[in-house]
């Protein structure tokens, strides 16, 4: 646009005056509709200049793009240079005033008219089914004068955009009754209706009635058969319509291009978008997006380079989703170059292209970036104000989420969301449930994503009657048929210790993920239902689809090891590479050590880990010396302990203690005392246990030699009573 702008100015009038004149209408029409104001009123004054500006055409056109700025005084100007009222520059008033929302305006200019005509009455019907004022619409449609095609489809179509297709589709049958006759729009509006009610039938119907007026070569007609039959389930039959089209639009290639990626195959789409002839903003995008929502992360920004080299400017929803690709793969690098270049064309005030940078710098850890972009949004909406607070909150700086929070002009469940995620995130799960309670005081409903975070709180602070009573808001809410409450609800139940219950909520899932089985079987592992677990993890390779992950074979060997079932154990670890494509980590490694050593095979168990692939971890050596310690192998326990305390002196008291414990075993008490000594020398501390009890909603926590509660004396006389009871009891 710019360099048709440049060539014109360049231009001179003679020797072909009418040949700089079409030029001149040519670049004004286009600019009318899609330039930018300042390339217009360059135009503008390069037309006054000329000579021009007066011809009637030329001030309609000038009109239409001051409207679509919103510039007033320059479109007041023009409509008093006209002699008294003109009807096409005061329709242009109403459809501006319908565009911005203004409908009172847009009212009382159409009541000043002294004469109106089919474009008058047309703008008014769409204007306000666009608004949703559905009856005052059908209104000013009963009263229309000229009942043209152009008002009967405003009619149709707004009340499909209104989710009316019953109301659309008896429209479209009083429209066959008159004597007017539909256009293209009017079958596609209609086509819409009955894809969206699920009618196919009515929908191959309506197609016999667009082929029988003429339109069976119709761009949009045949983009929504293509539609249909996708719907329809009927991709064959979608394809045929796409091969016979003689032309086709970016509509076309976006619906076939997403036929091709809903049925997985991401080749036969790309192929699809190799082989136009030519491509648009719309066309690059789409393969674009759908790249990056497969995960095709680092596809989708070769494509994207690819879209920029070839002269295609990025729309702001193209580059949202190449910054979102950019946070998900934390290519800091990358997305700072591409700030640098929506610096450049001026893009960085758009709120969505700031927000996707906010969360770029934030999920990559800078915060400090993130803050100066939202600085600079000059127009800041909720979805900026979210991101602010939820990349502070992922990065834990929770005293700048809070004040980002406080300062919100206005909030929604994403906010509240935000800022209960972070408190999960570090650990302060009190201010979790009192930030909830603040969010149902303030109207917010309890949102799924929230309900996760609630659950995982219950889990971590081991309140199961919080849990209990959150349970029963999603039955309320009806979130109990979402995968992620209810894999949530199994994981509380499981890690409060009520394995019955978590059991029930799985068995009630009716769609379980990989993620599911996991939490079940690991759940159950936990709660020393070993045999249950092994069973289950069974059960889901002959009967779901679920594939195993590290987390969920870890939780099995974990129950292989306090199941006894060593064999069974081994013979998963040895297959997790073969089977399941999974190399095994050294918590995998831990777990069989640890299986060997439970089951007194000792010596195994150490050329298990001198055999190691990967570096032991502190765990195993744990597991081989504390084996030995009750199996009284001396030896090859003071051998273990020595390599342990290597592993763990800099930062852990627990090689020093379990070499302890083996001492005292043996009654070697003065290796006792000196290891203890040593200990003292190093300001090691053995970790005290904790244990808790939940009353009335309340987890009261109690941790070894820690005197700190005030009730102490009364609970210790308390306990002291319960243990004699017990001993009477035995």
């Amino acid at each position: 646009m710019i360099a048709s702008l440049r060539s014109l100015l360049s231009l001179q009038p003679a020797p072909s005056f009418t040949a700089y004149v079409d030029k001149s209408l040519s670049l004004l029409k286009k600019l009318s509709t899609h330039g930018s104001l300042m390339e217009g009123a360059v135009l503008h004054g390069h037309l006054i200049k000329m000579g021009l500006s007066s011809e009637r055409y030329v001030t309609i056109k000038l009109l239409i793009l001051y409207l679509k700025h919103r510039r007033l005084r320059e479109s007041e100007h023009i409509r008093e240079a006209f002699d008294g009222f003109d009807l096409v520059v005061h329709n242009c008033f109403i459809n501006a005033n319908m565009e911005w929302g203004d409908l009172n305006e847009a009212r009382r200019l159409f009541d000043e008219m002294p004469e109106r005509n089919e474009i008058t009455w047309s703008t008014m019907i769409s204007g306000l089914m666009r608004w949703g004022k559905v009856r005052e619409s059908l209104w000013y449609f009963g009263k229309n004068p000229f009942p043209s095609v152009v008002s009967w489809t405003a009619g149709i179509t707004g009340l499909v955009q209104n989710g009316l297709n019953f109301e659309a589709l008896d429209l479209f049958r009083k429209l066959l009754r008159s004597c007017v006759k539909p256009n293209s729009m009017t079958f596609t509006s209609v086509f819409k209706a009955c894809i969206e009610m699920g009618n196919f039938r009515l929908g191959m119907s309506v197609s016999g009635l667009a082929v029988k007026a003429g339109f069976q070569h119709s761009v949009s007609i045949s983009n929504s058969l293509i539609t249909l039959f996708l719907r329809m389930g009927k991709p064959s039959l979608a394809k045929d319509v796409f091969d016979r089209m003689k032309e086709r639009d970016t509509v076309t290639w976006t619906a076939i291009l997403d036929m091709y990626i809903d049925a997985g195959d991401l080749v036969g789409a790309r192929s699809i978008f190799e082989n136009m002839l030519t491509r648009n903003e719309v066309s690059w995008s789409v393969m674009i997006s759908r790249y990056i929502q497969n995960g095709h992360h680092e596809e989708a920004l070769m494509l994207f380079s690819r879209m920029v080299r070839e002269g295609t400017k990025p729309s702001i929803s193209c580059l949202s989703s190449v910054i979102c690709a950019l946070s998900d793969l934390k290519a800091l690098h990358t997305g700072t170059n591409l700030h640098a270049h929506i610096l450049k064309v001026g893009m960085e005030t758009y709120v969505f292209i700031g927000s996707a940078l906010i969360d770029l710098y934030c999920k990559c850890g800078n915060t400090r970036e993130g803050q100066l972009v939202f600085d600079s949004i000059p127009s800041k909406n909720v979805v900026c104000w979210n991101s602010m607070i939820s990349g502070y909150s992922l990065n834990g700086q929770m005293v700048e989420a809070e004040k980002m929070f406080q300062n919100a002009p206005a909030r929604d469940n994403i906010t509240w969301n935000g800022i209960i995620s972070g408190y999960v995130e570090i650990g302060q799960f009190d201010e979790v449930f009192e930030c909830v309670n603040e969010m149902l005081l303030s109207g917010e409903v309890l949102s799924k994503s929230t309900f996760s975070s609630l659950l995982c709180a219950c889990s971590s602070t081991a309140s199961l009657e919080k849990g209990r009573n959150f349970h029963a808001k999603a039955v309320k809410l009806a979130f109990m048929g979402d995968v992620y409450v209810g894999t949530g609800l199994t994981d509380m139940y499981a890690k409060c210790g009520d394995v019955i219950s978590s059991r029930k909520v799985f068995d009630r899932m009716t769609d379980q993920n990989d993620f599911s089985w996991t939490v079940i079987i690991q759940g159950l592992a936990e709660n020393g239902f070993a045999e249950e677990a092994i069973e289950l993890f069974e059960e889901m390779e002959t009967t779901s689809s679920a594939t195993p992950n590290e987390l969920m074979l870890l939780s099995v060997l974990f129950a292989c090891s306090h199941s006894g079932m060593v064999d069974k154990g081994l013979t998963i670890f040895y297959s997790m590479e073969t089977v399941y494509g999974i190399k095994p980590s050294g918590r995998h490694c831990t777990c069989v050590v640890d299986m060997l050593s439970r089951s007194g095979r000792l010596s195994e168990a150490e050329a298990f880990i001198d055999s190691m692939h990967v570096t032991p971890e502190s765990n195993a050596w744990a597991a081989l010396l504390s084996a030995c310690t009750k199996l009284g192998n001396e030896k090859l326990a003071e051998k273990t302990a020595k390599k342990l305390l290597v592993l763990t002196e800099r930062n852990s008291a627990a090689g020093h203690v379990l070499l302890s414990n083996m001492y005292a075993s043996l009654g070697k008490w003065a290796e006792v005392l000196k290891m203890r000594k040593v200990m003292k020398e190093k300001g090691l501390k053995k970790t005290g246990g904790c244990s808790w009890v939940e009353v009335k909603s309340i987890v009261y926590s109690f941790y070894s030699e820690d005197g700190s509660n005030s009730q102490l004396p009364e609970i210790s006389q308390v306990l002291e009573l319960l243990r004699t009871e017990m001993l009477i009891v035995e």
